[in-house]
């Protein structure tokens, strides 16, 4: 885990045993707070465009899944369950062409089967770019 990550305890095991994942680290990004209740990640332009230039809506989805992912798997080993994603929608509202984006995921509901994140993703002047939100379910690990 980047030691720039702010993360409680079981966030921190959670990044230290599992990483950020394949499509995340290929994608550029970086987490910079990580718990059940907010989590912040950021994600540069470069590489994740469509071939017109703008980043790629689908990459707000990524960036806003693997902050909501994260932070409902910080929830859940607490539980001793683990989250897997049921469902993720999004709004795109603005476009971007260069620099470096910001996903801020804040909880809405963290229950003992379920969990629901809110994630805003803003361009470099902080303007909101894109609105997601993901559902986790909560399995018992076996």
């Amino acid at each position: 885990m980047p030691s720039a990550v702010a993360a409680d305890p079981g966030a921190s095991s959670l990044l230290g045993e599992r990483g950020r994942g394949e499509l995340a680290e290929r994608m550029g990004i970086e987490f910079t707070e990580l718990s059940a209740e907010r989590s912040v990640a950021t994600m540069p332009a470069e590489g994740n465009r469509q071939p017109i230039g703008l980043i790629h809506g689908g990459a707000y989805c990524v960036l806003a899944e693997s902050l909501g992912s994260m932070s409902a798997n910080a929830h859940a080993i607490a539980l001793g369950r683990y989250a897997v994603g049921i469902d993720i929608n999004a709004t795109h509202t603005r476009s971007v062409r260069s620099g470096t984006v910001t996903g801020t995921c804040t909880a809405v509901h963290l229950g003992s089967t379920m969990t629901v994140h809110e994630i805003v993703i803003t361009d470099e002047s902080g303007a909101r770019i894109s609105t997601a939100r993901i559902t986790n379910l909560l399995r018992d690990r076996r």
